[in-house]
């Protein structure tokens, strides 16, 4: 899709936050093609088979434009960085006065075409953006996919990082078991994280701490546009 049709959701319903990828990459999973025997829908073998071809576009002209069209409604993003090259990129941007703190980084670990994960990925990844942006001055996140996803996200919390989980990252919720929704994976972490100490923040809180412009701004201009 062009990034004008990858933005139409965004434009029309203003979201407080939203997906921003800060790089190309080579998006692949075609491996998982040689591990499946039974396919449920005819489309599904060709196209992972020939995501080793894939490239996920994200020019910096793509990423400005992204960010020119959607500020100016008030939405944040989550600066998804797939390696540590894509740090640097959403630098450019903090320099250039397009980003401002507190922004959000989402550092995503175990896509083939990525960074891979590995735990020494993960501090270097987090050491790279403290030195290039400053500890305060960014909240960050992990997700790592699918075997990965527990172990990672619990070492992330415990260097004080937020979590992500959900079945788009994995279908488990343990070993050979497929998880029955987001909301297990939900709860499986938030199990673990609070026997560590840890409490989640309440939606209020998260607002804060990402310097959301809130659901009641976020309702005023959808109702304008006659949407809500």
């Amino acid at each position: 899709m062009s990034v004008e049709e990858r933005l139409r959701a965004a434009v029309r319903f203003k979201p407080e936050l939203c997906s921003l990828n800060m790089g190309s990459m080579n998006f692949s999973f075609f491996p998982a093609a040689k591990r499946i025997n039974e396919w449920k829908h005819d489309w599904e073998k060709d196209y992972i088979a020939n995501s080793d071809d894939n490239v996920f576009r994200n020019s910096f002209r793509d990423i400005r434009h992204i960010l020119e069209t959607l500020s100016s409604d008030g939405a944040k993003f989550e600066h998804e960085c797939y390696d540590v090259g894509h740090l640097y990129n959403l630098l450019h941007f903090v320099e250039a006065g397009q980003v401002k703190p507190p922004f959000f980084v989402q550092m995503v670990f175990g896509i083939l075409g990525g960074i891979g994960a590995d735990l020494d990925n993960l501090m270097f990844m987090k050491r790279t953006a403290d030195r290039l942006f400053g500890a305060e001055n960014y909240q960050w996140s992990v997700l790592a996919a699918g075997r990965h996803q527990m172990p990672f996200i619990t070492q992330a919390a415990l260097m004080g990082g937020h979590v992500r989980v959900g079945l788009e990252d994995s279908l488990l919720i343990e070993r050979g078991v497929l998880a029955k929704s987001n909301a297990e994976q939900v709860a499986k972490v938030v199990r673990i994280l609070r026997e560590l100490g840890r409490e989640p923040a309440t939606p209020a809180e998260a607002r804060t701490m990402l310097g959301l412009k809130g659901r009641t701004e976020t309702r005023s201009a959808l109702a304008a546009t006659g949407e809500f």
